[in-house]
């Protein structure tokens, strides 16, 4: 197989040229003038007055096998950061010249989190019992509001006078936020009109238990939205000849950026996710506030074969959908076709670019900063 990147270029002819060679790679044409009528952006944005500009990149070749993205892929990408389109470039190169990256879809699972408040203590684990008697009731009134969501399980944390019930949902191919939002909040209301008791409570549609849209360790435990193990093995020599280090000195330098991050609190152990994540979200119409819940990453490295560096990128929180709320809009709808993200199962395999995507991104910077180049690359790209 050839390996290609996108030409490169700041020109107009540049530009036409990439336009061409995306056209070719994939049978989509892009096309500047795409606009949603206004009439078509209930549930998108209120108060609508225009349109704003983002420019938009194309990353290739990215290389997958997994569970359910697999081939070669030209990943759509917005971003006002320069170096990036061109080092994501870099590290799919890099991991599609030593055969790819593995990715496994790990589950999906989007949750929202009421609380019930109690006057007595005791009455917690009344209300517990009655829950658990009552699931299949509270299941149906939950799944009425849904076509294709379904309640998986309902879990139960106790805290003083209070219950959290933690509805844990599978939101198909849509990311879920609002549909798990409506259906909890159906079922809270048949457990408000059907749960007996003789002291007054109340309840909260959101604890923030669930951590929407925060960083959390919980996330990084137990997940949010789509789970993706995304891996690839280098060559000692791609990575020479890439990125100009060595696996040694990238284990180190990983070694390094655990510490670091130790020292710093950060949630997770990565570089710079939210910049794959974001990127990707804006081209295909996600809910981008996601990203910080969804960038606790955890990279790895070690050494296989004696000296090839095996790395690895597991992200638990990976909240997008292909259909519903911005994937509407025309440009975004197109790059989820050009991703070939539609139908069946399709958000289990945007959720593996993206994982992929960011391992390529993470691995490109990790060279950057490992040769002394990080700088000089902002300096000659970046402004």
């Amino acid at each position: 197989m050839a390996l290609t990147t996108p030409h490169r270029g700041y020109t107009r002819k540049d530009t036409d040229t990439r336009k061409k060679w995306l056209a070719k790679h994939t049978g989509i044409e892009i096309d500047d003038t795409l606009r949603n009528e206004p009439e078509e952006l209930k549930g998108i944005i209120e108060n609508h007055v225009g349109f704003m500009n983002i420019p938009m990149a194309i990353a290739s070749p990215l290389i997958i096998n997994g569970s359910y993205a697999k081939g070669e892929f030209c990943v759509p990408i917005c971003t006002l950061e320069g170096t990036l389109a061109l080092s994501m470039c870099r590290g799919m190169l890099a991991t599609a010249m030593s055969g790819g990256i593995t990715t496994r879809h790990i589950k999906q699972e989007l949750s929202r989190s009421p609380v019930f408040i109690f006057e007595e203590l005791d009455e917690s684990e009344v209300f517990h019992k009655w829950v658990d008697k009552r699931y299949q009731q509270i299941k149906q009134a939950a799944e009425s509001t849904t076509n294709h969501g379904k309640l998986l399980r309902i879990d139960k944390y106790t805290s003083h006078n209070t219950m959290i019930l933690d509805f844990v949902y599978n939101t198909a191919e849509a990311s879920g936020q609002n549909m798990v939002t409506i259906a909890t909040a159906e079922a809270c209301k048949y457990i408000h009109e059907n749960y007996s008791s003789k002291n007054k409570y109340r309840y909260l549609i959101e604890s923030n238990f669930n951590s929407d849209k925060n960083p959390a360790y919980k996330t990084l435990l137990l997940g949010r939205g789509h789970q993706v193990v995304a891996s690839a093995l280098i060559s000692n020599r791609n990575l020479k000849r890439i990125f100009r280090s060595s696996t040694e000195n990238f284990l180190d330098g990983y070694r390094q950026l655990t510490v670091g991050s130790l020292l710093a609190g950060v949630v997770g152990l990565n570089l710079h996710v939210s910049n794959a994540l974001t990127a990707i979200y804006l081209a295909t119409g996600q809910d981008t506030a996601c990203v910080s819940e969804n960038s606790v990453g955890i990279m790895t490295c070690e050494i296989r074969n004696g000296d090839d560096l095996y790395i690895t990128l597991s992200m638990p929180s990976i909240t997008v959908g292909t259909v519903g709320g911005g994937t509407r809009l025309l440009q975004q709808r197109k790059n989820l076709e050009m991703l070939k993200c539609t139908g069946k199962n399709s958000s289990k395999k945007l959720a593996e670019i993206v994982c992929a995507s960011a391992l390529a991104l993470e691995l490109s910077l990790g060279g950057a900063i490992l040769s002394n180049e990080f700088a000089e690359s902002h300096s000659n790209y970046g402004r």
